[in-house]
């Protein structure tokens, strides 16, 4: 089974969306079309999130298994109640708190919700995006969009349009093209039908001011199989991947690290690879004058412009063809728990722990 389609592009003004631009995507949502628009974090891929057919569509052009569920997307925390039910009273002050943001709730699910976007699971995750095109497609629409990334499964998530193109031209009716996203990462995902609230994924929505509200907040990452339903997107352990492998060093000593990943390289090349590293704008020196291909992310001290480089980043060096991508990892606090996340997995969950 496959979803076709022919793709059109639209150009939208990232601040002040242009109506008419709007309503029409968002017929396309109410017929039970594919659309992909921005959000804060990433690229989604769109469909009436009360529509089974349509939720179908998105599995079918991404290549998702079912086992793996849809976050549904809200125009405002008012709208909760139609998805999900036995709201507990945390759950209405972290929406007012951390709404529109990227922050993802997971609680009971209303049986008016397809099964489809649950994984047949009796949860559902909920939010809302802050980004001005996804709010006023959401409210021209009227009803919550089912919408994972933009993306062929196990991608990289797409952070512009020209992302979404390369994997699902074809595939989606409509693309919205906002511009970049300010974030890069995906959104938080904090499981709220446990009897101690649990961070499923960590994304844009920081650790430290949750803990403010909710002391007791625990972090568990899981590495799930496909064959597995998920009560949370983004927990497979092969998941964000480039067509590149993708080798993740870590270690205390920053300078062995490096010299590490220095002799490795020299070896891959000389067994005839191609070699990419995605580095910090601290390590560009350490790697300039090698026969690679390099991609800086940023200052290791401004998470927020390496997680919005980061997937991009991993695009950039597929284009160019590389056997194997090199990464050093960030500092695990902040945003930097979302980027080792999203690096682990690209990685498979391989890690190459340099001693001291």
């Amino acid at each position: 089974m496959t979803y076709s389609a022919e793709t059109q592009v639209l150009h939208l003004n990232a601040q002040y969306p242009e109506a008419h631009l709007i309503k029409q995507a968002a017929e396309r949502i109410r017929a039970g079309g594919l659309v992909a628009f921005p959000t804060e974090t990433v690229y989604g891929l769109g469909a009436n999130g009360f529509d089974a057919m349509a939720v179908e569509h998105i599995f079918t052009a991404k290549a998702r298994p079912t086992s793996d569920p849809i976050i549904l997307h809200l125009s405002s925390r008012h709208q909760l109640e139609l998805v999900a039910k036995d709201i507990p009273q945390l759950a209405l002050q972290l929406a007012q708190a951390f709404w529109p943001g990227p922050l993802t709730l997971v609680l009971k699910r209303q049986p008016r919700v397809p099964a489809i976007v649950t994984a047949g699971l009796d949860t559902v995750a909920v939010r809302v995006p802050s980004h001005p095109v996804a709010l006023a497609l959401l409210k021209a629409a009227d009803v919550p969009i089912a919408a994972p990334s933009a993306n062929r499964f196990s991608r990289p998530s797409p952070t512009t349009a020209q992302h979404v193109l390369e994997d699902l031209d074809g595939c989606v009716d409509l693309v919205l093209d906002g511009g970049a996203t300010s974030i890069g990462v995906e959104s938080t995902v904090l499981d709220l039908t446990q009897a101690i609230p649990t961070i499923l994924r960590p994304g844009g929505a920081l650790i430290e001011p949750l803990r403010v509200m909710i002391p007791n907040l625990q972090i568990k990452q899981r590495f799930m199989g496909a064959e597995e339903s998920m009560p949370s997107p983004g927990m497979l352990l092969k998941h964000y991947s480039p067509n590149a492998e993708l080798m993740l060093f870590t270690g205390s000593d920053d300078s062995k690290v490096v010299a590490h990943m220095q002799a490795i390289i020299q070896r891959l090349v000389v067994e005839g690879k191609s070699v990419g590293v995605l580095t910090s704008e601290e390590d560009h020196p350490y790697f300039a004058r090698l026969p690679i291909q390099l991609v800086e992310l940023g200052p290791r001290t401004d998470l927020e412009m390496i997680a919005r480089n980061l997937f991009a980043g991993m695009r950039t060096l597929d284009f160019l063809g590389v056997d194997v991508i090199l990464v050093k990892s960030f500092v695990q606090e902040g945003l930097g728990l979302a980027i080792w996340d999203r690096l682990i997995r690209a990685a498979e969950g391989k890690v190459i722990t340099i001693p001291d």
